[in-house]
């Protein structure tokens, strides 16, 4: 009986601990199932606050343009910053400029660290002042303008997240520590800078050989650079492949027409507007992904800048022109993190209006550390070839093929040298001063009669003179490389576009302005052979400089994204 007792016992023991393990697993289970419903709560409060930032976003791009438009009417009144609730992006970056490339060592590094990060607060004072502010517009500005000003109000009264205490919502966020998206921009950025460096290793191959050593590249069935033309044909050959391979592009796409994402496609500035409207519509090389870019476009016309903010007479200096510059650069460097990042450094600007260099000063990062490509290339104001590229100054009438001329050869070729063109700049008084109705060999006017073709006197010369006007570059060398002419290059400081690959003594003469005087002594001193050496040349060059309604592979647009791929890899960013 004691041994059956202690059994029973025994038996009773295990169903009471059965029973305890029971309700053991249902109160684990009614626990999951209410930490599963504080799951779903928080991540539908995340879509709610998601989508109201993306609401957000959407107005800030809808009337950005207004209000810089609205701080220009004002003048020198200015909008505060303490307007927006905007985020400030830490910079801590070293940048190293690398020559190495080119065969050179040469560095320079720059420090700038924020070790705080930095937000604007809006405060009662801030509301107060943000009223006020907004109530001087008035009449200055559009009612699609006062309508987004109360989508402004509106939409920055954003309620907060729950914020619950729970246990589940804590372990998802420290799993979610794991993906902050800075570090994930870190990592994206490190992939960025191996992957141009990779690219320099293979440049720095390609240029140990020379024209008198075999290369063996990759297949290219539509064009191998070689010839004289080349400063190391195997060099850019690599390099473009290279571009082709791995170069992203990013463009803003913040701002409207036809201030911003859009620009003249005739006239002598068309090169500016021609260039935004095939890297925004027909490259594959431009990403919509930022973080995988290699550098950023900063799409802003200054020709149309020109055009439609400054009145002559009335508009005083580059004041309106510039602060539309600083308005866009510090809008998106509020917006993304970028520009912060890497002090600007792997950003670019595009400008052939002569008041490009002087525009770009209003954002001292803009001039000192970005890619400038512009067109008035000149040393003496500020261009450096290191870090800025040149960009041909082509004159295009009505389509993209129409300045081509007529490529005569040498024989049909009567005229010596030949030149049309307005009196004006330091350097062209000197060349009507000395030969303009002088010698009938040498072809010098001011305007040619109605009856004469320009053109077509471009054809049936020889020399081709491309004296600087009153900025040194001129549409005339490219227009000089369509008609068949060598071009004769007279302008100091003057750093000729895609000069980095191209050896201008292939197919050019360069001479310097004290030596006009001697102008025909010198052209007549030219031999038959090296005449014809340079014919040849300007005819292999021309490839390059051609403008295609749809870009083709080096032509004029690829070799301006190849200027901007070089000065990409002339800079080595340290994120810190």
């Amino acid at each position: 009986m004691d041994t059956l007792s202690q059994s029973l016992a025994q038996v009773g023991l295990e169903d009471k601990e059965y029973v305890k393990d029971t309700d053991t697993q249902n109160l684990r289970r009614e626990v999951i199932e209410v930490e599963d419903g504080e799951v779903l709560r928080f991540l539908d409060s995340v879509d709610g606050y998601l989508d109201l930032l993306e609401s957000l976003s959407s107005v800030l791009r809808q009337g950005w343009m207004e209000l810089a438009s609205a701080r220009h009417s004002m003048g020198s009144s200015r909008i505060s910053s303490a307007l927006f609730d905007l985020k400030l992006h830490p910079a801590s970056t070293t940048l190293i400029v690398d020559q190495s490339i080119n065969g050179s060592e040469s560095g320079l590094q720059e420090n700038n660290s924020v070790t705080d990060e930095s937000t604007f607060t809006v405060d009662e004072q801030a509301q107060q002042e943000r009223s006020k502010m907004l109530s001087v517009f008035g009449t200055l500005v559009s009612p699609k303008l006062r309508a987004t000003q109360v989508s402004f109000e509106t939409e920055f009264e954003i309620p907060p997240i729950e914020n619950k205490t729970s246990p589940t919502q804590t372990e998802v966020t420290r799993r979610t520590k794991r993906l902050e998206p800075h570090v994930m921009s870190r990592r994206k950025f490190d992939r960025v800078e191996s992957d141009l460096a990779r690219a320099r290793d293979a440049i720095r191959k390609a240029s140990k050989y020379n024209m008198n050593q075999s290369y063996i590249s990759e297949d290219d069935k539509d064009y191998v650079p070689s010839g004289s033309i080349y400063r190391n044909a195997h060099q850019f050959h690599r390099s473009y492949l290279e571009m082709e391979k791995r170069f992203k592009i990013h463009v803003y796409e913040e701002g409207e027409p036809p201030l911003l994402h859009h620009g003249p496609c005739r006239g002598i500035y068309s090169i500016e507007g021609k260039f935004i409207h095939d890297i925004e519509r027909r490259t594959p090389l431009r990403t919509r992904d930022p973080e995988r870019a290699h550098v950023h476009f900063l799409p802003f016309s200054i020709a149309n800048m020109v055009r439609y903010l400054f009145v002559p007479n009335k508009t005083r200096g580059y004041g309106p022109i510039k602060r539309v510059v600083e308005d866009y650069v510090g809008v998106v460097s509020r917006k993304y993190p970028y520009w912060n990042r890497t002090l600007g450094a792997d950003h670019f600007m595009l400008s052939c209006h002569d008041w490009g260099p002087e525009s770009s000063k209003a954002v001292p990062d803009l001039f000192n550390h970005s890619i400038r490509v512009l067109c008035n290339a000149n040393t003496s104001e500020g261009f450096n070839p290191s870090k800025d590229a040149s960009l041909p100054e082509i004159k295009l009438y009505g389509g993209p093929r129409d300045v081509i001329g007529r490529a005569l050869p040498p024989s049909r070729r009567p005229i010596l040298a030949f030149f049309a063109g307005h009196i004006h700049g330091p350097v062209r008084p000197i060349l009507h001063h000395h030969w303009k109705g002088k010698d009938r060999a040498m072809q010098v006017h001011d305007l040619l009669p109605k009856n004469i073709s320009y053109h077509d006197m471009m054809s049936k010369s020889k020399f081709c003179l491309c004296p600087s006007g009153y900025e040194v570059a001129s549409p005339r060398i490219v227009e000089a490389i369509y008609a068949g002419c060598v071009p004769v290059i007279m302008s100091d400081y003057y750093v000729l576009p895609f000069s980095d690959v191209l050896d201008y003594r292939a197919f050019s003469i360069n001479v310097p302005v004290a030596e006009i005087k001697n102008l025909k002594k010198v052209l007549m001193g030219v031999s038959q052979e090296e005449y014809l050496r340079l014919y040849e040349g300007v005819r292999e060059v021309k490839r390059h400089f051609v403008v295609n309604e749809m870009p083709k592979r080096f032509d004029v647009f690829h070799m301006i994204l190849h200027s901007i791929w070089l000065r990409r890899l002339n800079v080595r960013i340290r994120v810190d």
